[in-house]
């Protein structure tokens, strides 16, 4: 027991009670703490809540500390499904996805990853309680593609890059890889602070018992996924988030993914197929990979497969070049130089190049793509902005939440055989009662 530590006892507790005393506080509740906003997003995990301090209790609200040294003012709180689908339920225990991220991100802290503000188990439900971020990547991307059609500015893709890359690096010094960068995990507050987010892929990789490819066959979204992970490598390195880094850039320029390619689905045995649609979107902008230029290519389980991509897609044979794809998206995206909406130099294309080099040895990693001529390149020598919004007139529409479906009880999520509803993977966000979170 801590020195000076009293427990308070009743003059006749008998021993045996007093002998079992502890200062552990109970069970904490997730409704006597949050007050529910409503329904954000589900998938295979469950589902995301938005939600703010309860109010209205014996006392004042609960303040939430930032690291920052800020309070956490809203919240998303992510519910993971407590049963098995059957006939019968069954509590089935927490998924390993579940765990992982748990356990990192109770040990990250970083300006530029989510923050994680407590996890609450009631009733065999998990549900954990991240800083609420009112958009994403993917959001903002899909704000500029509506008409007309603008570019994101130059200033505030340089600082979201800058943000991630940031980030990334910190999670790389500690030994993280995230394996499921898009943008749709890249989050954004309204300070303009990009939030790195869904752990659920990560994982250490400083002392693996076995290959990677061991535990997790495949990862990364696929229009994300480096070659060396489409070609079947059994382990891989940090470069596999940096490839979807220059994705994710690419998407910024464009405002569509750079390589669209749909997935060949895993077979009755779970077999991993070759993604030769995806190998070719790949081959059909930057051509295949060469021997010459990748030396460990041939060694690739997948390399015999390579020469049917060109059958199947005839376009990697003459392959657009990163250059004329990037000159052709800078001319169709109309930056408008008169309103003071420049495009991005050449500076951002040497480092998109950087970013998708084939041979992962030589593609650039967080650190050196930090001290890129790109982010120096608007003439003031100083870092960006920790605030992509900064100087904008544009206001981004916030994520949208649902009011019709904002319990959160630790009974049965719909998906399961309880509820009657289809699974969560199914479900798209109601379209009716929806307002800006």
């Amino acid at each position: 027991m801590c020195p000076g530590l009293r427990i308070a006892e009743a003059p006749d507790t008998p021993p045996l009670v007093k002998m079992y005393a502890t200062p552990y506080a109970p069970q904490r509740h997730i409704s006597d703490h949050y007050d529910i906003v409503g329904f954000i997003s589900s998938g295979t995990y469950g589902r995301v809540y938005k939600a703010v301090t309860r109010r209205g209790g014996t006392g004042p609200p609960e303040p939430r500390p930032h690291p920052t040294g800020r309070t956490v003012e809203a919240f998303a709180i992510k519910k993971f499904k407590p049963d098995k689908e059957g006939a019968e339920l069954q509590y089935t225990g927490i998924s390993q996805s579940a765990i992982r991220e748990m356990s990192l991100c109770t040990e990250l802290s970083h300006q530029a990853v989510i923050h994680l503000v407590e996890i609450i188990l009631e009733s065999k439900c998990i549900f954990m309680v991240f800083e609420y971020a009112e958009h994403d990547l993917l959001q903002i991307i899909h704000h500029h593609t509506m008409l007309p059609r603008t570019p994101i500015p130059a200033s505030t893709l340089r600082s979201c890059m800058y943000q991630l890359l940031d980030g990334l690096l910190y999670l790389h010094r500690n030994w993280v890889l995230h394996r499921d960068l898009k943008p749709a995990n890249i989050m954004v507050t309204t300070r303009g602070e990009i939030k790195i987010g869904d752990l659920g892929l990560a994982r250490l990789f400083n002392k693996p018992l076995a290959p990677l490819f061991t535990g997790d066959k495949v990862v990364v979204t696929i229009w994300y996924r480096a070659p060396e992970l489409l070609l079947g490598t059994k382990h891989y390195t940090p470069a596999i988030d940096l490839w979807a880094v220059g994705c994710i850039f690419a998407e910024l320029l464009s405002l569509r993914p750079i390589f669209k390619g749909e997935e060949a689905k895993q077979d009755s045995k779970k077999a991993v197929p070759f993604q030769r649609n995806q190998m070719g979107k790949i081959g059909e902008i930057l051509g295949l990979p060469k021997k010459q230029d990748w030396p460990l290519l041939p060694v690739h389980p997948e390399y015999h497969n390579l020469q049917t991509v060109s059958m199947h897609t005839p376009g990697v044979n003459r392959p657009q070049g990163l250059e004329k794809w990037y000159r052709t998206t800078i001319t169709n995206n109309n930056y408008n130089v008169q309103n003071g909406s420049p495009p991005p130099d050449d500076s951002a294309l040497d480092l998109l190049k950087r970013f998708l080099e084939y041979d992962p040895e030589k593609r650039v990693n967080a650190e050196n793509a930090l001290k890129h001529p790109y982010f120096i390149g608007d003439g003031t020598g100083k870092p960006p902005s920790w605030n992509c919004f900064e100087g904008l007139e544009t206001k981004y529409p916030a994520r949208k939440v649902s009011t019709e479906t904002n319990e959160i009880s630790t009974g049965s999520l719909p998906g399961t055989k309880r509820s009657g509803l289809p699974d969560d993977s199914l479900l798209r966000p109601p379209q009716k009662k929806m307002r800006d979170g």
